[in-house]
């Protein structure tokens, strides 16, 4: 993992917790796998711990392991370390995706409710005229009781989102292509097309993968179907939306954004997206940072413990996941 990655999950005391299930040097921290002052240790490891800034576990590196037997993955996807060889040398793998799910749901909820109540634009308008506004008219159509939400991609997340929508008034409308009417219905939400789910959806957040065929699923023409006033949430890839033709929405007034990612991330200084009023722009917050690291390491640190025991991974990663997966 990076250094600062180290860094941040030492100040939570998630070293602490790996150090309890393994033979870990807390000390050494490993960048590069072709750093000779580290090839001794790569040579008698038999478990890898990763998190960001993992390079990548290439046949060459592979090679310098012969005892690996485990990556467990103490953050979200693994396929930017994660190779084809890890595969082949039949390397069980383990990631704490889930864990990480937990808070970029929690930041859609909260992107939802604080739409739904046109906070950016009464926030601004009160700034402006520093008085009192005549509520019932500036929120005419505003409101989150009966408001319609369509989750794309039920995914870890997304199914997440679903269940913490459900204390609240709102119909949810889901969309997957692995996902049938029945399960749809056990997640408490209705199966729908993507454009029609786009079209009825008063709010649309995306969970779904960054995948060759996810690749701008909203471009110009889906982004047409959103209904005036709609909200559009994105906290899964940048790539899923195409920005020049978001942006020319977004600029018209029609509708409105909540964007912890973007395309490309980072955005350029002179990005509209930074000045639109009717766009919260974030900077990839949505999931895992400051305390919620120790989360990712419990989950970790309890793979590694089942790996102890003997036990297989409750959380394991197969190759086939990565066709359709983050």
């Amino acid at each position: 993992m990076s250094r600062e990655t180290r860094d941040a999950l030492r100040d939570e005391g998630a070293i602490d917790l790996f150090r309890e299930a393994a033979d870990l040097d807390p000390d050494l921290l490993v960048t590069d796998f072709a750093d000779p002052s580290v090839a001794e240790t790569l040579g008698r490891t038999e478990v890898l711990i990763t998190h960001w800034g993992c390079p990548q576990l290439t046949e060459q590196v592979l090679a310098a392991m012969p005892r690996l037997r485990a990556v467990v993955h103490a953050a979200g996807s693994v396929k930017h370390h994660v190779t084809d060889a890890v595969w082949e040398r039949g390397i069980t793998v383990s990631s704490a995706a889930a864990a990480n799910a937990l808070p970029v749901a929690e930041y859609t909820l909260a992107a939802i409710l604080l739409t739904g109540k046109r906070i950016l634009e009464s926030a601004r308008a009160y700034r402006e005229r520093h008085a009192a506004y005549p509520l019932l008219p500036y929120f005419a159509g505003h409101g989150n009781y009966r408001r319609v939400v369509g989750i794309v991609g039920a995914s870890r997340t997304g199914r997440r989102v679903i269940e913490l929508l459900r204390p609240y008034d709102f119909t949810v409308l889901v969309h997957d292509p692995y996902l049938d009417d029945a399960g749809a219905a056990l997640l408490g939400a209705r199966l729908v097309g993507l454009d029609e789910l786009t079209r009825l959806s008063q709010v649309v957040s995306i969970h779904a993968p960054q995948l060759p065929e996810t690749h701008h699923m909203f471009d110009a023409r889906r982004l047409a179907l959103l209904s005036d006033g709609a909200t559009l949430i994105n906290t899964a890839r940048g790539s899923l939306v195409d920005t020049d033709a978001l942006i020319t929405h977004l600029t018209s007034g029609r509708i409105h954004a909540v964007l912890d990612v973007t395309d490309p991330e980072v955005l350029p200084p002179e990005s509209p997206l930074f000045q639109l009023p009717n766009v919260l722009l974030t900077p990839h917050i949505a999931g895992s940072l400051g305390g919620e690291l120790g989360r990712m390491a419990d989950y970790a640190a309890a793979e590694i413990a089942r790996y102890a025991r003997g036990m297989p991974f409750a959380h394991s990663v197969e190759p086939q996941d990565l066709t359709r997966t983050a």
